[in-house]
């Protein structure tokens, strides 16, 4: 992923994530938040809360990060 897309996302996550919560509806709303936008975070909280592998919640990170961009 991009650096100039992390920095968009991060930039309007608090947009995104009402969005990000229907994505990912194990996660609360105070745990997206908390992520900051930042996918490492996030992709940590998406292996831990559905016990996946680290690279397939990368996959799903960067996937809503760039379906998001055009949000």
């Amino acid at each position: 992923m991009s650096r100039i897309l992390a920095d968009i996302i991060k930039g309007k996550w608090r947009e995104l994530v009402g969005t990000a919560r229907v994505v990912w509806d194990e996660l609360t709303v105070a745990e997206l938040i908390g992520s900051e936008g930042d996918a490492q975070k996030l992709a940590n909280l998406i292996e831990e809360r559905y016990e996946m592998s680290h690279e397939e919640a990368e996959k799903q990170v960067i996937s809503f990060f760039e379906r998001s961009r055009t949000l």
